[in-house]
């Protein structure tokens, strides 16, 4: 998700990468500390993949993302980030998850020097990825994660 999050604001202006970080840490920290009940499990992970898809396809919107916009990105992608950590991970897990938004820099200058087709090669990659996930979540099928009759 944090990856997702920093190819966006690749695209979004200086001034949005101060508050879109403060935005993303708040709302990841305050989300990782909530009790997930075991059965919301799968729709944590579904709500995330899909956020993802929204998160990275934003680059290829006509125009730069905004400042609010990346502000909202920034928002979402926290809430999803703990709430993922919350369900699934440990508290310690935002200290890995949290700097890969920091990819926005070298993802800045990519923009800036006319390169940006390749964050957006990379993010159709994550898009197709968060795809294939969010709809074996909810396929009847047995994941290959989880433990099936055979086992």
């Amino acid at each position: 998700m944090c990856a997702a999050l920093a190819f966006a604001l690749s695209f979004a202006p200086r001034r949005a990468l101060g508050p879109s970080f403060i935005a993303l840490a708040a709302a990841a920290i305050g989300a990782s500390l909530i009790t997930v009940d075991p059965g919301w499990d799968d729709g944590v992970f579904f709500g995330c993949w899909f956020s993802v898809m929204l998160t990275a396809g934003a680059v290829h919107l006509p125009r730069a993302v905004g400042f609010k916009l990346a502000l909202a990105l920034a928002l979402n992608a926290g809430l999803w980030t703990g709430g993922v950590i919350a369900a699934a991970g440990a508290s310690i897990d935002l200290l890995t998850a949290l700097p890969l938004a920091l990819l926005c820099v070298p993802g800045s200058w990519l923009v800036a020097t006319g390169r940006s087709i390749a964050i957006k090669v990379v993010t159709s990659w994550l898009v197709a990825v968060a795809i294939l996930a969010s709809a074996l979540s909810i396929a009847p099928i047995t994941p290959g994660y989880e433990p099936d009759h055979l086992e």
